[in-house]
């Protein structure tokens, strides 16, 4: 059985994750932390969890009773958790954000792409999961890649829902903004624009024609 804590546990991924992990065989939860809702049922926040769980938040972090740490962290704060605190050797970590997913001197974490990197991240202690995007846009070039085929540049229309944006409010998030409508941001230079230069340079480090990507809230 498979130990795991959470960190950031209050977040839209973090909800996603404890309905995965607690309806797989080989896992058991042991922390889900969140400061600010330290004592509260799981469920009070992730409501579509009710009667899947009786999982507390906590304000502790039992490392040494863990396999695992998962990350569902804000982007920034993986970094300076890591950094604050002093992680067992041996615990494994997964992290969800954008934090350890390019290549820099000192980062000894996978990128966590399994079509792309699988041999590594089994024996890797550290894996950063790739973004949403970067997954979509990859899975369909990476085979272009692997067979030199990639020779021009490349024009990416993409969709994606409101919970990526997280749960802090904000004006284009809401339902009302939402609803019926879609709207272009971050034209050209979306973040996750360098891990999809990253992973297609490693299989085809010839291009360096541009990647045109209009992401879309939809």
């Amino acid at each position: 059985m498979i130990k795991v804590g959470i960190i950031g546990g209050a977040g839209y991924t973090a909800g996603e994750l404890i309905r995965l992990l607690i309806n797989h065989p080989d896992v058991e939860i042991i922390f889900v932390h969140s400061e600010s809702n330290a004592g509260n049922k799981i469920t009070d926040i992730h409501t579509g969890l009710f009667g899947e769980t009786d999982l507390i938040f906590t304000s502790e972090t039992p490392f040494d009773e863990i396999d695992l740490l998962f990350f569902c962290t804000a982007h920034g704060d993986t970094r300076k958790f890591i950094e604050c605190h002093n992680l067992p050797e041996e615990l494994r970590i997964i992290d969800l954000s954008t934090d350890y997913r390019l290549d820099a001197p000192g980062n000894d974490f996978i990128y966590g792409l399994p079509e792309l990197n699988r041999k590594y991240i089994i024996r890797s202690k550290r894996v950063a999961n790739p973004g949403c995007f970067a997954t979509a846009i990859q899975l369909a070039l990476l085979p272009l890649a692997k067979n030199l085929l990639l020779n021009n540049e490349i024009h990416v229309h993409a969709i994606t829902g409101s919970t990526g944006a997280g749960q802090k409010p904000s004006q284009t998030s809401h339902f009302s903004w939402r609803n019926d409508n879609i709207s272009i941001y971050k034209p050209f230079t979306h973040q996750h624009l360098d891990e999809i230069r990253q992973s297609l340079s490693k299989l085809q480090n010839s291009f360096s024609a541009p990647i045109n990507f209009i992401p879309v809230r939809g």
